[in-house]
């Protein structure tokens, strides 16, 4: 199954994805207001009687959301992949690098990105999502896939040089608008083994970054055990894995995204996130 987020005629929504283009709606139906209330209250298990019903929607006529546009938490890992760890320059790390997103610094599919105007230094970061299902404290690594609902494709878009103001990469991860999400969210039942995953990130149809997700340093339950013993993981929150090597900010010469662009980040048996870079209005 692939859950949806739109807005449709001015109002938000939610439903399953069917094939490229018919969506069906069960945001009328369900009595939950988003998809994060939905998976708290039963995972992809309340969209089962779904499965079948007629399409309400088709997918070009809305505007897309993040799968999860609301989750409480977005938590980011750094230096996750071994390539990327090395054009940095950097050791490896004994323990995950994370930082956190606001929800208001990420868009959904086909959405804009947002170069701002106080930095020519935008960089694409392609990764894996995995959102939380089954909320949970002190999850031990052996029980961490049973705490997944789903995954997606994400952008971790980057304002590199506000990212190296200091040692906290705070002000260059939260930009509006600079990340993106999407363009669905697809089961963890469809996806037995994540591993097996590839991920592709392309900048005006280039390839960029190429990477299995076999390749993480801080597998999946390593990530989930780590963060779940600060923190309650919680139905929608949102684990962004790592990005591997490819990156702009660390090419000769650098490539920095900028208006005009189109960056598309793809995981083979999820699906294609695609967004175009314009510029952010001064003053808004």
């Amino acid at each position: 199954m692939k859950i949806v987020s739109f807005i449709s005629q001015g109002r938000a929504g939610y439903g399953l994805l069917r094939g490229v283009d018919e969506i069906v709606d069960c945001s009328q139906s369900l009595p939950y207001p988003d998809v994060r209330s939905a998976l708290a209250a039963g995972s992809f298990n309340v969209f089962l009687p779904f499965v079948n019903a007629p399409a309400t929607l088709k997918a070009s006529e809305v505007s897309w959301l993040p799968p999860v546009p609301n989750p409480d938490k977005i938590i980011c890992v750094g230096l996750n992949y071994r390539p990327h760890l090395l054009e940095t320059g950097r050791e490896e790390p004994d323990r995950p690098t994370l930082f956190l997103r606001l929800p208001s610094s990420q868009v959904g599919h086909q959405q804009p990105l947002l170069a701002p105007p106080e930095s020519s230094q935008f960089d694409y970061e392609g990764e894996l999502a995995v959102v939380i299902g089954k909320g949970g404290r002190r999850i031990a690594q052996r029980d961490a896939m049973q705490h997944i609902a789903g995954y997606a494709c994400y952008n971790d878009g980057s304002v590199r040089d506000w990212q190296r103001h200091s040692s906290q990469f705070t002000p260059g991860k939260n930009f509006r608008h600079t990340a993106a999400f999407g363009p669905w969210l697809v089961s963890a039942d469809d996806i037995p083994d994540p591993r097996a995953l590839t991920l592709e990130t392309r900048l005006n149809g280039q390839v960029m970054q190429q990477a299995s997700v076999d390749d993480l340093i801080f597998s999946i339950p390593a990530l989930i055990e780590y963060c779940s013993a600060f923190t309650d993981l919680l139905p929608g929150d949102v684990l962004v894995t790592g990005t591997p090597g490819g990156v702009g900010a660390f090419r000769q010469p650098p490539v920095w995204m900028k208006a005009g662009d189109r960056v598309e980040v793809e995981i083979a048996g999820i699906g294609t996130l695609s967004n175009p870079v314009i510029d952010d209005a001064l003053g808004r």
